[in-house]
């Protein structure tokens, strides 16, 4: 909701406050006018008029808060734009010249397209049941070409398609 109509939700909400106070404070001072055998210096009086001045100064400041809250302004928006990861992935999309690749390469290619274009080596070398030497090679190759780009996590090397 938009501060000005809770503003005046607020508002609204001190006015039926300040009506239930002013139809209590009218039945307690009949009932005190009937119980009451002292007349108008009766202590009964003194403490109607102190809660009812309470009343209504609590009713005041509901009501205050509501004029602050129409007159203030509204913080401003913040727009976030929420990006889907195959959005991103078809906008970075290349086409790959993989004319001069031979088969185990291709392969390794196609695999890092299938797994969003970032692959673990160790799974890469499982996938393709290719020894770390042969796994190292490989990846050599393409990286020459510019094909893919390795990065090193701890212990671990991650494979990367370049341009995707």
């Amino acid at each position: 909701m938009e501060n000005k109509n809770v503003g005046w939700l607020i508002i609204g909400i001190a006015v039926v406050l300040l009506v239930i106070v002013i139809m209590f404070n009218s039945v307690l001072k009949s009932a005190i006018g009937a119980t009451c055998t002292h007349g108008p210096s009766c202590g009964m009086y003194k403490n109607l008029n102190i809660q009812t001045w309470l009343s209504i100064a609590v009713v005041g400041i509901i009501f205050m808060i509501g004029i602050v809250l129409i007159f203030s302004k509204p913080k401003e928006k913040l727009v976030e734009k929420t990006i889907i990861k195959t959005k991103i992935i078809k906008e970075k999309k290349k086409q790959l010249d993989l004319s001069g690749l031979d088969s185990k390469e291709k392969e390794v290619v196609k695999l890092l397209q299938e797994e969003n274009a970032v692959i673990f080596q160790a799974t890469l070398m499982e996938k393709l049941g290719i020894g770390k030497v042969g796994i190292t090679r490989l990846l050599d190759k393409l990286e020459a070409k510019q094909i893919i780009e390795r990065k090193r996590r701890g212990m671990n090397n991650i494979v990367v398609l370049k341009n995707y």
